[in-house]
């Protein structure tokens, strides 16, 4: 993969960082990362496996450039609908999206769950993944916020499928 040139340093082209094809869990094309990725020297990028089996599993991807995060995925496992909470993104005045059973995007990520087993009564527990999508160092134009439902859509199909959701 060619490296995308993304500014320049001292005259000298800065890049984005050579990444492999696809990332996190094989799961989103690298092409479509690279929007808001800086340039940088040196990528890391740390996945622990897809596995959620039981109440409070998680697992999260990071993609790092020069040791700082700056794109992440990550999925929880809930028992109940209720214990799915985005309430800490409300100071970022999210926009609801049509992603999953309820989704939710701002400035610099993404929210969406969905229900693999649905609680039959209220005190039963069901299996509910909770999804983000978060991006740090936001670009300053919208086009890469805008490239956000894809991604989220992307994660959900994944992780419904993957889990073997109903």
């Amino acid at each position: 993969m060619m490296p995308i040139v993304t500014g320049c340093s001292n005259g000298e082209a800065k890049a984005v960082p050579e990444l492999p094809g696809r990332i996190c869990w094989d799961v989103f094309a690298s092409k479509d990362l690279i929007p808001f990725l800086p340039s940088g020297d040196k990528v890391t990028i740390s996945a622990r496996p897809f596995a959620l089996a039981e109440d409070l599993d998680s697992t999260t991807c990071s993609l790092d450039i020069d040791g700082r995060t700056q794109f992440q995925a990550s999925a929880r496992y809930e028992n109940f609908e209720r214990g799915i909470d985005w309430s800490s993104y409300k100071k970022a005045d999210p926009d609801p999206i049509d992603v999953g059973e309820k989704g939710i995007i701002w400035y610099n990520g993404a929210a969406s769950y969905v229900a693999c087993e649905p609680s039959k009564t209220p005190s039963t527990p069901g299996k509910y993944i909770d999804l983000h999508l978060s991006t740090f160092d936001p670009p300053e134009d919208e086009q890469p916020r805008k490239a956000l439902p894809t991604l989220l859509k992307q994660f959900v199909a994944f992780a419904q499928r993957e889990l073997k959701c109903q």
